[in-house]
């Protein structure tokens, strides 16, 4: 992807390739059997992959959104899935770094991510509210230095297979369904029990099951800041940026492959030039759309870091929404164009240039969070934010 970023550390690049091969390997075999990608998450693991955005001080490498969001595009190229589970793990990550840095546990935590590799998941979807991540039902009960919860989670990507779960809920029984809280439980301080089966079109492998989540931890397990704090400032633009990361990685694969094919069927004939030639060049135009929009985001995010109010702001909330939903939108009409440039060779299994699995997996993009929901909630914002009209603001 080659995102314009400060020097990586040291072999980060590297490393993310060799899980890359990994992962790439595995893809169809993920793919067709709906099973979590074991072997591209132990390469994570290996590779130490996990604890990246963990700082340096509390054992990680203080790895940047925009340096993660590069190793998410090289995983999408690989498989869509392996590079979904990291990107969702990053940003989980992404609340505890930006708002437990206060916490004793918190800092403690993730010094256990970084050292021992941990993979985070995330419960932000119940029964009742489906994907509305600003509202709760269920409520967490503090009882001392105790607290318990109980929700029903329609989707726990991958949380038969993580470490630990970062869980949203109204702050008490009391509270209003926007009054919510953030809590990590451990895998030995929670039960899930299955409730419906994660069979889709794409994404497969993120296994992305619902259960019936029960929790017991230690109270001061619950993050000390507003979860709309922690949704506003971190958790939606590095959502939007990192799984825009994957998308991206998903179209570059698709067009490496009608490139390709372009490229056997000039070989053939060389005097004339190929069908899909004139295709080629316009979704290397739609690709260079897609990366400029999500670069444009990277840093907008990066430069408002260290301004809450900018964070929270809603001319910021807007820049992030219109970046998943061009990055979105986008992906499928590249993965369509190069499907029509490899013709029957692309809609074919089996081939070295089949785009089923990219074509299946990038429909996942606008239902992740639903383009509709987000559009709603850009234009009760525009009603009253003032549009940016200036070219370099």
């Amino acid at each position: 992807m080659n995102f314009p970023v400060k020097i990586m550390q040291d072999g980060l690049v590297a490393r993310a390739a060799r899980v890359a091969q990994v992962a790439a390997k595995h893809a169809d075999a993920v793919d067709l059997e709906g099973r979590f990608p074991r072997e591209a998450v132990d390469a994570m693991k290996a590779e130490r992959l996990l604890g990246i955005q963990v700082p340096c001080h509390l054992g990680g490498e203080s790895a940047s959104i925009t340096e993660i969001a590069e190793l998410c595009s090289m995983l999408g190229q690989a498989c869509a899935a392996s590079a979904m589970v990291f990107a969702m793990h990053h940003i989980k990550l992404s609340s505890l770094v930006e708002h437990g840095a206060d916490s004793e546990w918190h800092r403690s935590f993730m010094h256990a991510i970084a050292a021992d590799q941990l993979l985070i998941a995330s419960a932000t979807t119940e029964g009742g509210i489906g994907g509305n991540l600003r509202n709760s039902i269920c409520a967490v009960e503090v009882d001392g230095d105790t607290c318990r919860l109980e929700k029903d989670a329609t989707v726990i990507s991958y949380g038969s297979h993580a470490d630990a779960i970062l869980i949203t809920s109204r702050a008490h029984p009391q509270a209003a369904s926007s009054d919510q809280v953030l809590t990590a439980f451990l895998k030995d301080q929670y039960t899930l029990e299955k409730t419906h089966a994660w069979n889709t079109l794409g994404m497969r492998g993120t296994c992305s099951d619902g259960f019936l989540f029960k929790g017991k931890a230690p109270a001061r397990q619950i993050l000390p800041k507003p979860f709309a704090e922690i949704a506003a400032q971190s958790m939606l633009a590095s959502s939007h940026l990192l799984w825009s990361g994957v998308w991206y990685g998903i179209a570059v694969d698709a067009v490496v492959r009608a490139q390709a094919f372009v490229r056997a069927a000039a070989r053939k004939a060389p005097d004339a030039q190929p069908p899909g030639a004139l295709r080629l060049a316009e979704v290397s135009n739609l690709l260079q759309m897609v990366k400029s929009n999500v670069v444009a985001g990277l840093k907008a995010y990066e430069g408002a870091k260290t301004d809450g109010d900018k964070l929270s702001s809603m001319g910021f909330a807007v820049a992030m929404n219109n970046v998943k939903i061009a990055s979105s939108e986008t992906i499928l009409e590249i993965v369509n164009h190069a499907m029509l440039i490899c013709g029957i060779m692309g809609y074919k299994n089996g081939t070295p240039f089949s785009l089923g699995r990219h074509l299946r997996d990038a429909h996942s993009a606008q239902l992740m969070i639903s383009n509709d929901r987000i559009l709603g909630n850009t234009s009760s914002m525009l009603l009253v934010h003032k549009q940016d009209t200036s070219l370099l603001g």
